[in-house]
């Protein structure tokens, strides 16, 4: 299912969806936490990119991993491998990431809606949320660079 997209390996297509989305995730959600006067513009954009993001970073990673074994068919030298496998691995911690933010900020939009009846969110709820959304944010996107730049190490060092 994710081998081939029209004729060409799916992956290189599939992670252009994971660079965009993701990276709008934690920045949307950064602005959502901390600034609670724009919550109302951009909460719509949060919740749907809290399921997009990790979605595409798991169809990335999905991808990914039929690319790999198709490089471990074709025989592609071990360098090679060692290559394709740390950057597997980097995709794998960048799905990870992608989904933990979104679940966090599944969380805080419910918080924060308040349509819970009842519930009174605490003076420190909005810098708290804000400083985890911040540095999860922060770390996903750090990933998703590190991710794309051995993925393009791996395939284009030494062409240019």
């Amino acid at each position: 299912m994710f081998r081939e997209l029209l004729g060409l390996p799916a992956h290189p297509l599939m992670v252009h969806a994971a660079v965009v989305f993701v990276p709008l995730l934690a920045l949307l959600a950064v602005v959502y936490t901390a600034v609670p006067r724009w919550r109302t513009r951009t909460g719509w954009a949060v919740a749907i990119l809290a399921v997009v993001a990790p979605v595409s970073a798991l169809i990335a990673k999905l991808s990914g991993e039929e690319l790999e074994r198709v490089l471990i068919d074709s025989g592609y030298p071990p360098e090679i491998l060692n290559e394709v496998s740390r950057h597997a691995d980097q995709g794998d911690t960048t799905f990870w990431l992608a989904l933990a933010l979104a679940l966090v900020m599944a969380v805080v939009l419910v918080l924060a809606s308040g349509r819970l009846r009842g519930v009174r969110l605490p003076g420190w709820f909005t810098p708290l949320a804000a400083l985890v959304v911040a540095v999860l944010g922060a770390v996903t996107v750090y990933y998703v660079f590190l991710t794309g730049d051995s993925g393009a190490q791996a395939v284009w060092r030494g062409v240019l």
